[in-house]
């Protein structure tokens, strides 16, 4: 084909796309009737719909017990898995703190927090195991006194902790992995403590 063809070729099409189409009106009435008269297709549900639909499922207290301990062992290995990529800060902060536990002969360990605040006045150590009380385990001054320092015995499991400058500013560990938020506006690091953990 020339180019001269494909031009005449080209504006036939275009002549034929914009041709009105004329349509007997019975016969456009049938169509809609046949198309009126075909079931509206049923709607599939969405993966998440039905993913999300509630479902009775009966197990004894003791699998359900398993299953949200694996669960729980679950949150916490990947949780371990992202704060050991990011370098271990979970705020970007430089490291500051040292968690150091060592082995007793009962079944408690013994750890030893420290915190880097050369200008404060005080420092304490709040968490669950002293019941948030900020005048119940104080920080003593080492190394020059620009290093904080408590030790105190831990049951083995997951701890939230915190710690109180000056009795008014809490502060995460900038070392450790922080928890979710406490619902006071609060950041609180977590730590595990194993029977026989060492660092």
């Amino acid at each position: 084909m020339t180019e001269s063809e494909d031009q005449t070729y080209v504006e036939w099409i275009a002549r034929e796309a914009r041709r009105p189409v004329v349509m007997d009106p019975a016969g456009r009435a049938r169509i809609m009737d046949a198309v009126r008269a075909e079931p509206a297709p049923s709607r599939g549900r969405r993966f998440w719909e039905r993913f999300a639909e509630p479902r009775l499922i009966s197990t004894s207290p003791i699998v359900g017990l398993a299953r949200a301990a694996g669960l729980v062992g679950i949150g916490v290995l990947l949780g371990s898995i992202a704060f050991s990529r990011e370098g271990g800060s979970a705020t970007g902060q430089p490291r500051a703190v040292s968690v150091q536990p060592t082995q007793t002969p009962v079944s408690d360990t013994v750890m030893t927090f420290r915190f880097f605040a050369p200008q404060a006045a005080s420092v304490s150590l709040v968490g669950d195991f002293n019941g948030w009380n900020v005048g119940k385990t104080p920080m003593t001054r080492v190394n020059n006194g620009v290093v904080w320092e408590v030790t105190v015995p831990l049951s083995v499991g997951r701890h939230e902790y915190s710690f109180v400058i000056d009795s008014r500013n809490w502060t995460a560990d900038p070392r450790a992995p922080l928890a979710p938020d406490d619902g006071f506006g609060h950041l609180n690091s977590v730590v595990l403590v194993n029977r026989g953990s060492s660092s």
